[in-house]
């Protein structure tokens, strides 16, 4: 065996080790962990409108959106999309994983300071890492050690050569909560730095018409300052694909910039238009938007009567939170095979071994029930073994 194979190997057992190892796993029961938290990847009616239109798409774009991969229906979804959510214009790219990492990348340069929340997700610390800027961590959600750390920058750079840009999720997908907008917004007036909002999380379930956090949460005049806004359809939309709102301006800068953009063969020519179909669903769901917060609510409420430990989310996003990696892989495994189909979420994800319980307005009181009696059932059973 090779030097280069001995390696792999040996990081491999350490994974093992240390309770960390991942494989990919077919679904089955009933979901709690897909980010489908409307249920429109397997809805009807997009079933339906998929089967009027397929036979007017080929199968693949064939090249990127700059060369022969873009199609009339995804500068329709753009502007839709960008006038849904008060933006001047949208970029519509592979997923939401390469619209943060390339639009940080493209953004960020090695003379500015990127100030991140720690629990950002990696698609944005990877956009701010390859980008070389500046990166300052500020803890999570304190907005607080965020002002600290922008006074700090201001006295390293007091002519402020160096550009200030600060990136946020609205709702953090594994620990279920969200800054405090307002103050984000009063830190953006006193600094005057770019901002960042990644909507991923929260679109097509919070705000009017499933418009977002920033929507329930920020006048529409806050919302309009807000440079960049990344969302996905990978999510509520039931889809793929990741969308940048921002000015008319930054999508013409990202179109001619944005590596992952410019050199990715577009995505598959049907999606646009089934996205521009799931967008009107979306915007009359009221019903289910609120069913699920009533579900969530639910199962935090039982969770806690019975004792177990979660984060403070005050979403759909109900993490579980366990005392090692083992434990949670063995509660996960145990749900499976019960039929409820939780994930174990371990480190380097997250900073201590959880289950992601993540909960779609499919979903009914009686089988959130049957999710919180199976958990008590696999405790006592786990006290069992250890006594």
């Amino acid at each position: 065996m090779s030097r280069h194979w001995e390696e792999i190997q040996k990081k491999l057992e350490s994974i093992k080790g240390k309770q960390l190892f991942r494989e990919t796993k077919t679904y089955q029961g009933i979901d709690f962990c897909s980010n489908d938290y409307m249920g429109l990847a397997s809805n009807k009616s997009m079933l339906e409108y998929y089967h009027s239109i397929k036979d007017l798409y080929p199968f693949g774009s064939t090249a990127s959106r700059l060369v022969r991969g873009n199609y009339d229906s995804m500068d329709q979804f753009e502007s839709k999309f960008a006038n849904f959510v008060e933006g001047e214009a949208a970029l519509l790219v592979s997923n939401g994983f390469v619209a943060n990492f390339g639009l940080l990348d493209s953004i960020a340069a090695p003379d500015c300071y990127v100030f991140t929340d720690r629990l950002n997700h990696a698609s944005i610390l990877d956009g701010i890492r390859i980008s070389g800027a500046k990166k300052k961590y500020y803890n999570h959600l304190d907005l607080q050690h965020l002002k600290s750390l922008l006074e700090k920058a201001n006295a390293e750079d007091s002519s402020q050569k160096c550009k200030r840009i600060v990136v946020t999720e609205s709702l953090f997908s594994m620990d279920g909560d969200s800054p405090d907008f307002s103050k984000l917004m009063e830190l953006k007036k006193e600094y005057g730095f770019v901002l960042v909002v990644d909507e991923a999380h929260a679109l097509g379930v919070y705000g009017k018409e499933g418009k977002g956090i920033l929507f329930r949460d920020v006048s529409i005049e806050d919302i309009r300052s807000i440079d960049y806004r990344v969302y996905t359809l990978g999510k509520s939309f039931g889809l793929e694909g990741g969308i940048i709102v921002t000015k008319q301006m930054g999508r013409d800068h990202l179109v001619n910039v944005m590596r992952p953009f410019i050199f990715s063969t577009a995505p598959l020519p049907i999606i646009s238009q089934l996205a521009i179909f799931a967008l009107d669903l979306l915007r009359s769901m009221d019903s289910e938007r609120k069913t699920l917060q009533v579900l969530a609510e639910e199962l935090k409420k039982s969770l806690c009567s019975f004792g177990f430990a979660i984060t403070n989310t005050a979403s759909h996003i109900i993490p579980l939170l366990l005392g090692s990696e083992t434990e949670a892989m063995y509660y996960a495994k145990r749900l499976q095979e019960m039929g409820l189909d939780v994930r174990a979420i371990r480190p380097p994800t997250v900073p201590s071994a959880r289950l992601r319980i993540s909960l779609n307005a499919k979903l009914s009181i009686h089988e959130i029930n049957r999710l919180v009696s199976s958990l008590v059932q696999i405790r006592e059973e786990s006290i069992a073994l250890n006594s």
